[in-house]
């Protein structure tokens, strides 16, 4: 199974033109494909959701999490929309790597290599830190800053890469934006945006088709409910 996802994530790098040990943007990858993606504050246990419909695809991401947790469920997503055979639109809880749910399991290793590819990582981790529990905070906070990757997300890949233990990963899910502090590192990668915000052209279409008087008004502000932003609420917040 796992040899299968390296195959897609190989597949996918290359269909979009990065390396294979490459950072990937995951809003300018969205932009650049043009993805209608919705981020919007959800429940905790509602990671994201995706839909496609012939050529058109749409996410769902939950922007109460933290942005490292918002690339892995984008990652998961990208896994629904462009490898899932059998794809049913529904609400995902990611990073659970589920092993009674084969498809969410799948989503979730997808993500992991996509979003932390294995070669990058040995590249950044020094030579005497290569060995099971031997990485220290510093590097584990390079990795992470520079794949854009949560702490939780990047302790899993260890794990499977056999470089950490369960009690590893246990003393370092905890401080983690104090270490990031102490290290001289920005915390925004590992607080929620919590943002209303769209990726994709959309919007835009929807108001050129209404500033050209092919829509009416009440119709533009159905069409923009539709991917969840009120426009009456925009010009009231101006007006304020």
């Amino acid at each position: 199974m796992e040899y299968l996802l390296k195959s897609y994530v190989v597949q996918f790098r290359n269909q979009f033109g990065y390396n294979s040990t490459e950072p990937i943007n995951f809003n300018s990858l969205l932009q650049r494909i043009d993805l209608l993606t919705v981020f919007k504050p959800l429940s905790d246990d509602f990671s994201g959701l995706s839909f496609k419909r012939y050529e058109s695809r749409f996410m769902l991401i939950n922007s109460n999490h933290s942005v490292g947790r918002q690339n892995f469920t984008i990652g998961h997503e990208l896994y629904h929309l462009y490898f899932d055979k059998d794809f049913t639109p529904h609400k995902c809880q990611t990073g659970q790597f589920p092993k009674k749910d084969h498809t969410e399991r799948m989503a979730d290793i997808f993500a992991s290599y996509l979003l932390l590819p294995e070669e990058g990582i040995l590249q950044i981790v020094p030579e005497e830190e290569l060995g099971k529990d031997k990485i220290r905070l510093a590097t584990l906070l390079k990795i992470e800053q520079m794949y854009g990757s949560s702490r939780a997300a990047l302790l899993n890949q260890l794990l499977k890469m056999d470089l950490a233990s369960k009690s590893f990963m246990t003393r370092y899910s905890t401080m983690v934006k104090a270490g990031a502090r102490q290290h001289g590192y920005s915390t925004e990668l590992y607080e929620p945006t919590g943002e209303k915000a769209i990726l994709g052209t959309f919007g835009s279409l929807a108001n050129k088709l209404y500033e050209n008087d092919c829509i009416s008004e009440s119709h533009y502000h159905e069409l923009m409910l539709s991917i969840g932003i009120d426009v009456s609420e925009i010009v009231d917040d101006e007006e304020d």
